[in-house]
């Protein structure tokens, strides 16, 4: 899309620093690779300024080229390095999280993976109050949530069969995993599908579902919404709770850093 003509810029604006960015920002992760041609007509510029740009940020080293096409390299990674690093994961999730609270009309919540152990890291109470009482820095143990489930999933093999080496289960209510057979077939099925629904094994009454938040390809985080059992049932949650979270966690990790990250460059 070219850009519109504005011709009320301030004095010392650089017509040239706009179009230099938005040459950058025309390579997408559905747009990889772009000619002259695609630049010049996504950035309103003639074919000869957009081969100058190209050819400049290819000379500064944030761009390659083949000969006829050109794609963004790492080094771009350096602009938005400074202000991400200047940011908290929970400070990023926090709208995303209020804003699926208030769709859900339910609690939610940002978790780690500290060990053996889930960490709150962020969380949104519910509109309506819930009467579970818990904070951000609240542990469990990983394998009886389901933030835990779609992290433990994401381990490598390795990893993941040394912690159950490890691991002695609990029963928190009747609903909790028996064996460790149990909850590998759960961990598995996480992977497979991509989030974890653990249903009344912490608590009772209470429904916990989670998605993984991924940071180009690295899982960090889960995304977690608390429901009570009366008001959501199982057999809909895949249709009614599970895409809302995909949304906000794929949100999260964009925000975090994640399009730049998941880049093939």
């Amino acid at each position: 899309m070219a850009m519109a003509a504005n011709d009320e810029h301030p004095d010392y604006y650089v017509r040239s620093a706009e179009k230099t960015l938005a040459t950058l920002l025309a390579f997408t992760v559905g747009e990889p690779r772009q000619t002259v041609t695609q630049i010049a007509e996504k950035t309103g510029v003639s074919r000869a300024g957009a081969r100058r740009f190209l050819l400049t940020l290819s000379d500064l080293g944030y761009l390659r080229n083949d000969g006829k096409t050109f794609e963004l390299t790492p080094r771009t990674m350096d602009i938005g390095a400074s202000y991400l690093a200047t940011l908290s994961l929970p400070q990023v999730a926090d709208e995303h999280l209020k804003r699926l609270a208030v769709e859900l009309n339910e609690t939610t919540s940002l978790c780690i993976l500290d060990g053996a152990d889930v960490v709150y890291v962020a969380r949104i109470a519910a509109p309506r109050l819930l009467g579970v009482s818990v904070n951000v820095g609240t542990r469990f143990p990983a394998w009886a949530t389901s933030m835990g489930r779609v992290l433990l999933a994401n381990l490598p093999e390795t990893v993941l069969e040394s912690y159950f080496e490890t691991l002695t289960l609990r029963a928190f209510t009747e609903q909790s995993v028996k064996n460790i057979d149990e909850l590998r077939a759960e961990i598995t099925r996480a992977a497979a599908n991509g989030w974890s629904l653990v249903s009344q094994e912490l608590d009772d009454g209470l429904r916990g579902v989670a998605v993984p938040v991924r940071r180009g390809t690295q899982v960090i985080a889960a995304v977690n919404v608390s429901v009570q059992s009366h008001r959501v049932s199982a057999g809909t949650i895949e249709t009614s709770v599970v895409p809302l979270l995909q949304r906000a966690a794929i949100a999260i990790g964009d925000d975090f850093g994640g399009r730049r990250a998941g880049l093939k460059l």
